[in-house]
């Protein structure tokens, strides 16, 4: 996949996303510790936090991306895409019961100790702080973030995969910052149907993956992918 149709697709997932975000995450951009900042540092803040959060995505990415470059051949990633975009969309069409059994929890101790740090970042009133609560923000559980990292897993190389996840945090950006200012408006109701569309999200999402492994020849939506690996990429590590 090239460099620009990477941008642009990762860019569109995060935009989408975006109000998924704010439906799950926009409490924690409303509770910044910015009330005492007028309009021009209050925006300077949002940008610091949400720096934090791009640079978090971008290091995933990358690790991922690296993994990827070495587990998954470029044929494989095919299979690999598709197989998730399925899994996705046959866990939507499951009962709600059959969802609670198969959910699973993340590691309690270290989520606890993620949102201790979070809390004791909300009280320190300075950039760094800003950046912090940015970048342990994308560590809290989230699916969005889960399939955004599915995708950079098989974007090809470590680059790449930190391009996605940077590409796919700036497509988030607008949204995060908007919380920033105008949060207040956005009331638990709105958040509540925000999270009902959910399913919506994690649709289009398994659908860009299934689309994207079906290699169609589609530039920006499924791009051809070489069939052949060099032998360095075939090595066995």
């Amino acid at each position: 996949m090239g460099i620009d149709q990477i941008i642009s697709m990762a860019f569109v997932m995060g935009l989408i996303g975006s109000f998924h975000c704010l439906g799950m995450c926009g409490p924690i951009a409303m509770a910044l510790p910015m009330g005492h900042r007028n309009n021009s540092s209050r925006l300077f803040g949002g940008i610091i936090y949400n720096l934090g959060r791009v640079f978090t995505y971008s290091f995933l990415g990358l690790i991922l991306g690296l993994a990827g470059d070495f587990l998954i051949s470029p044929k494989i990633q095919n299979i690999v895409s598709i197989t998730f975009g399925a899994l996705i969309v046959i866990y939507l069409l499951l009962p709600s019961k059959t969802k609670t059994v198969l959910k699973i929890s993340p590691n309690q101790s270290l989520l606890v100790r993620l949102r201790k740090q979070i809390s004791k970042f909300l009280y320190i009133q300075n950039n760094s702080s800003l950046f912090g609560i940015g970048m342990l923000n994308v560590l809290l559980p989230c699916g969005m973030i889960y399939l955004a990292l599915t995708s950079s897993l098989l974007a090809g190389s470590a680059v790449k995969g930190s391009l996605f996840m940077f590409s796919f945090g700036m497509g988030t950006f607008p949204t995060m910052l908007a919380a920033v200012f105008f949060g207040s408006f956005v009331n638990q109701h709105i958040r509540s149907k925000l999270r009902k569309l959910v399913p919506v999200f994690l649709f289009f999402m398994a659908a860009l993956l299934i689309v994207r492994g079906m290699n169609l020849g589609r530039p920006y939506l499924s791009p051809s992918l070489p069939m052949h690996s060099s032998p360095a990429a075939m090595t066995c590590h």
